[in-house]
């Protein structure tokens, strides 16, 4: 007979049971596809009162912003699966930055396995002088700091891709900047392949893609390596970090320290910003190339517990563990940005209406009301497109404290180029109605 500990109440106890109890249950309810083969269960739309006429709607959205492959998947079956533009299940594509996500859980196993820790110098992988730094500048940049964009390296060079030690700059102390600059993360590869001493893909299949089943490999492009793969093994990935690094029953990320740290706040420069993860539902965010600090939840449409891996030209894996869900988008780029975070509030805009209890009457008054604006981000002009029902007159636009920076007449094309960079918010308004759009000048 199993009895409580004497220093906990009955009502503890009770409680404890509980927690157990349904963590056991939630566990048991999660699918997870063989690992090979193209077996993978499916749940039908219809039971989460989904219609297809606004399945129909997403697809044509999607289709019309570029888009190769869309899955999303609930309790890890498929739900939603759709290939465009000559794309198939077969086909590979590139991650862009949304294999950053990747890299950092390589990084966890391999602390995990006792090859580096986070507090370690990068000199202790890369060697001295792997930047133009003063020796005492490097050695105050570690693998903690390359994975949360705070190495202090200057993002402002001509070429911030590149890795050479000529390109590699002092701008700030490590740790008191936040710059998304893709050169220092590129070398966490150099960092994992020096300290487990096998190359990134063969650390990769042995860790990740055999026990998975994902396939997907790094190829050498300039100074980067691009983790390619078919959706379907972007979409394994996200039911891998849903589950807390378990791939049914085989816990691969055990740490789960570096697993919490991984997924929540890493720093105080930029609250929306995890292990090379993005982070919804914050209090404020930052974006790539601005310092600027926006106030609010990066993508206000989706739940606040998403954790995103976002990519240049719209490569996005998004998981939702309120919502037991993940959904992954490959394709061409839907406007110029490296994280086109835009887009993908989009997207949730069009998921967030996909059940069948919205009348049609709701649907035309909606529709004639709606407002959308390109491209975003912005360079030198934005172009509206209105429905029937709104006809604005005047239009201004506020800076991110609030501030008027422009107003006018409307037009559907409205000028920028006088407007610094930023996130701005798009007001058209007459005598009787109101549109606010977000937009970001870059």
């Amino acid at each position: 007979m199993f009895l409580p500990p004497k220093n906990h109440s009955l009502k503890q106890f009770v409680l404890c049971c509980a927690v157990v109890f349904f963590t056991t249950i939630s566990s048991a309810q999660m699918y997870f596809p063989p690992n090979t083969g193209a077996s993978w269960d499916t749940l039908s739309p219809v039971k989460l009162e989904w219609c297809d006429e606004k399945i129909n709607n997403l697809y044509q959205f999607l289709d019309s912003s570029s888009t190769k492959a869309f899955i999303l998947l609930k309790d890890g079956k498929i739900v939603l699966e759709k290939y465009f533009n000559g794309h198939s299940a077969t086909s590979n594509w590139y991650w862009a930055s949304a294999g950053k996500t990747l890299t950092a859980f390589l990084v966890g196993l391999a602390q995990q396995e006792n090859y580096l820790h986070i507090s370690d110098t990068t000199s202790s992988y890369l060697g001295k002088a792997w930047t133009s730094c003063s020796a005492a500048q490097e050695d105050k940049i570690t693998i903690w700091h390359q994975l949360t964009m705070t190495s202090g390296l200057d993002d402002g060079v001509t070429d911030p891709f590149c890795t050479s030690d000529t390109c590699l700059k002092y701008k700030a102390d490590a740790g008191i900047r936040w710059a998304y600059h893709n050169a220092p993360y590129t070398l966490l590869d150099s960092v994992l392949e020096n300290a487990t001493g096998r190359s990134l893909n063969t650390y990769t299949n042995q860790k990740v893609r055999t026990p998975t089943g994902m396939d997907g490999v790094y190829i050498k492009q300039g100074f980067n390596s691009v983790f390619f793969s078919t959706a379907r093994s972007m979409a394994r990935f996200g039911l891998l970090v849903l589950n807390k690094g378990n791939w049914n029953g085989n816990q691969i990320l055990s740490d789960t320290n570096y697993y919490n740290d991984m997924v929540n706040t890493s720093q105080t420069l930029n609250k929306a910003y995890g292990y090379l993860w993005w982070l919804n539902g914050k209090s404020s965010f930052m974006v790539p190339q601005l310092q600027s600090v926006f106030n609010g939840s990066m993508t206000p449409n989706a739940p606040n517990d998403m954790i995103s891996a976002l990519g240049k030209n719209g490569q996005f894996i998004n998981v939702i563990p309120s919502q037991n869900m993940v959904w992954i988008r490959m394709g061409e780029a839907p406007d110029n940005s490296l994280v086109p975070f835009t887009f993908n509030n989009d997207i949730w805009a069009k998921l967030n209406d996909m059940k069948c209890n919205t009348s049609r009457v709701f649907e035309r008054k909606k529709s004639a009301y709606r407002a959308d604006i390109y491209p975003n981000p912005a360079h030198d002009c934005i172009s509206l497109i209105l429905g029937d029902g709104f006809t604005p007159s005047d239009y201004e636009i506020r800076n991110s404290l609030g501030s008027v920076v422009a107003k006018g007449i409307y037009s559907n094309k409205i000028d920028v180029t006088q407007i610094a960079e930023g996130f701005y918010t798009l007001k058209l308004f007459n005598e009787k109605q109101a549109k606010s759009i977000k937009f970001i000048k870059n």
